[in-house]
């Protein structure tokens, strides 16, 4: 697929464009406020254990919100719910105002969980919502531009973030957070294409309770292994993410790179994450099974980076090696996004989807904490190489379950209606 391909969908289709740039500018704010904190608990404690916890409340927060989120995005308009999500959030944003020293920085964590709640609404209901905009032979262009977003607004918004926060200040920094989410409410609020499917007999029919509707999800998902390969995935990669939160140690600490450092590791993390999706896209295809087979490359790439980047002599160095981890990771989260859409169907899609962040982002949350501690532990080289084995040995073990998902991938055909699986 031609970028004017990309370009043609969405001119073509407005309400995509507007999901797409919501997403665009709401993760910008995000990574312009989390490269101005990590410096700020870097400078204010000192303690590579603290600036980990940041990343630990983003994930931590998301997936404890993770299973009430997945229900309310199948039972309630997901538009209102986008809207409400992205509100909520402009004032517990500007709450990292509010600290100045070590004694207030707790005030800063507090936002980052909340902020992290509100994620938990939005991104899945997001996810879920996505292939009710666009034609289903549309949807593998549209995830991945929807995934490149992430990636594109980490690389312009850490870049940006760590020049901004040290030229005009960390405030400044959070202020563009806030204005972002309140960006995307707007952009939102002009989606005028229903997000969900009408389920016969809404209003009527008395619903499960919270517990059953888990339930009912949980059970659709054991029962195929595809989906189950396609909702292990991200969990997979997210043992051993709490490589992430070095990236922070090694731009200050070892590269002496201040918050600029910071900043452009985390931008090479963004742009791997953006060129990820189009290059898998274009390797693998759409079918099934190359979306398994490029989940399994995406593996070996993100280890065999991670595992040379303690080595690299100069940031900038370290920066080429986490783009190609981020390439890898970029790509198997929008392959293994686009797997689950159409494998599963709306009426429980938004709950699905929200395991598959809330197992991620648990993961992560666990790995970040892990990490953080074995480098206030031991040194920041040795911290990574035990993130890289807990990726390997994750990694076998999805290979070995995704093989059972092969063959049952081949008898699915590429354009099957989602609705038609419900089971």
């Amino acid at each position: 697929m031609h970028a004017s391909g990309y370009l043609g969908l969405l001119r073509e289709n407005p309400a995509f464009a507007r999901l797409y740039a919501a997403q665009l500018i709401s993760f910008a704010g995000d990574w312009f406020a989390t490269v101005a904190l990590l410096g700020l608990a870097l400078e204010l404690t000192g303690m590579a254990g603290l600036a980990a916890l940041v990343l630990v409340l983003q994930t931590g927060g998301f997936a404890a919100a993770s299973p009430i989120a997945g229900i309310l995005a199948d039972r309630i308009d997901r538009r209102r719910l986008l809207i409400g999500a992205d509100l909520a959030r402009v004032p517990v944003a500007l709450g990292f105002l509010l600290a100045r020293d070590e004694g207030t920085l707790w005030v800063a964590f507090a936002c980052v969980a909340l902020l992290a709640a509100g994620a938990a609404v939005f991104e899945p209901t997001s996810s879920a919502a996505l292939p009710n905009l666009v034609d289903r032979r549309r949807l593998p262009e549209a995830n991945v531009l929807i995934g490149s977003a992430w990636g594109t607004m980490l690389a312009v918004g850490a870049g940006l973030g760590g020049v901004v926060a040290v030229v005009l200040g960390r405030d400044v920094a959070f202020i563009v957070n806030a204005a972002s989410f309140a960006a995307s409410a707007w952009l939102i609020w002009g989606i005028r294409l229903p997000l969900q499917e009408a389920r016969p007999g809404d209003g009527q029919q008395p619903r499960e309770g919270a517990l059953e509707s888990l339930r009912l999800a949980l059970r659709f998902a054991r029962s195929s292994r595809l989906v189950t390969s396609f909702l292990l995935s991200k969990t997979t990669f997210g043992v051993g993410t709490g490589v992430v939160a070095l990236l922070a140690v090694f731009g200050t600490s070892v590269f002496h790179g201040g918050d600029a450092g910071i900043g452009l590791l985390f931008a090479a993390r963004g742009l791997g994450a953006l060129t990820g999706p189009f290059v898998t896209r274009a390797v693998v295809g759409t079918e099934d099974r190359g979306l398994l087979l490029g989940i399994g490359a995406s593996l070996a790439i993100v280890s065999g980076s991670y595992a040379l980047f303690p080595l690299a002599p100069t940031v900038w160095v370290a920066a080429v090696l986490v783009f190609m981890a981020h390439c890898g990771g970029g790509g198997q989260w929008a392959l293994s996004t686009l797997g689950l859409q159409r494998a599963t169907p709306d009426a429980i899609r938004g709950r699905l989807f929200s395991l598959d962040y809330g197992l991620v982002t648990l993961t992560i949350a666990v790995s970040t904490l892990l990490a953080g501690s074995l480098a206030d532990a031991v040194a920041p080289a040795v911290a990574v190489w035990a993130m890289v084995g807990l990726i390997a040995v994750a990694g076998t073990g999805w290979i070995a379950l995704s093989r059972a998902a092969w063959a049952e991938a081949a008898t699915l055909p590429v354009e099957r209606p989602a609705a038609d699986r419900e089971g």
